[in-house]
């Protein structure tokens, strides 16, 4: 099968919540007209997860793995993920099922004419704390980046595998992908999607990483922004 789009799957400590995932990941490979295959980047997890990616891996051909040999974080878990893909198209979910695959639909009626397209979860199913911390999260990254993306933190996101492979990745810039694509010149579309309550295992954020972080990236943000090299090539002959 000629392959069309990789679900990145960032896992840490997510052994609870990996047979559901698979479950639902099926569901949506089997319903949608887009040929794709799933690849688990498991960033160090010190739990069961990996047995268990093993396995779904095992009786799943279109489904890989990536193991970490230690904790990351996020936005090396997406760069292994855009190093490695070899589709045209690459998305990314989170593992905590707070979003659906199904949603992918969505996003992907979408993509032809844009080089991103990202959820935004209009109801959050999230503590008070969470959802004011976001929100305040995003006003701040608004206000730096001008990107006009209500929730960057969204985990669902659907990108052109050549621009995300052109993404400068630092620790904290998946927070900034939709501002990073902008930088290249492409076109960023924001759908809403369902948003789900955690039912199993434990969130990795707090208050320091959904509101701080975000809040000392953006200077950084700022300085690649000056620092930014970005050209088409329009003829050559090699």
């Amino acid at each position: 099968m000629l392959f069309e789009f990789t679900i990145i799957v960032p896992v840490y400590n997510e052994e609870a919540n990996l047979e559901r995932l698979e479950k639902e990941l099926l569901t949506f490979i089997n319903s949608s007209k887009t040929a794709t295959k799933v690849l688990f980047v498991n960033d160090g997890s010190t739990d069961g997860s990996q047995i268990s990616i093993a396995a779904i891996c095992d009786r799943n051909p279109n489904f890989n793995f990536l193991l970490f040999d230690n904790n990351y974080g996020l936005s090396a878990a997406l760069k292994a993920g855009f190093d490695y893909a070899d589709t045209e198209l690459v998305g990314y979910i989170d593992s905590d099922l707070q979003t659906s695959p199904k949603d992918f639909n969505l996003l992907l009626e979408h993509i032809t004419n844009h080089e991103l397209v990202t959820g935004v979860r209009t109801n959050r199913n999230d503590s008070f704390i969470k959802k004011t911390a976001s929100a305040t999260a995003n006003r701040i990254r608004r206000k730096f980046t001008k990107d006009g993306i209500d929730d960057t933190g969204c985990p669902l996101k659907v990108i052109r595998t050549e621009n995300a492979k052109r993404i400068p990745m630092f620790k904290g810039l998946h927070r900034f992908l939709p501002a990073m694509i902008l930088l290249q010149g492409g076109r960023v579309k924001q759908i809403s999607v369902q948003h789900f309550p955690r039912v199993a295992g434990t969130s990795k954020f707090g208050i320091g990483n959904r509101l701080l972080g975000p809040l000392s990236d953006c200077f950084v943000y700022l300085w690649m922004k000056k620092k930014y090299i970005n050209y088409h090539v329009i003829d050559s002959k090699l």
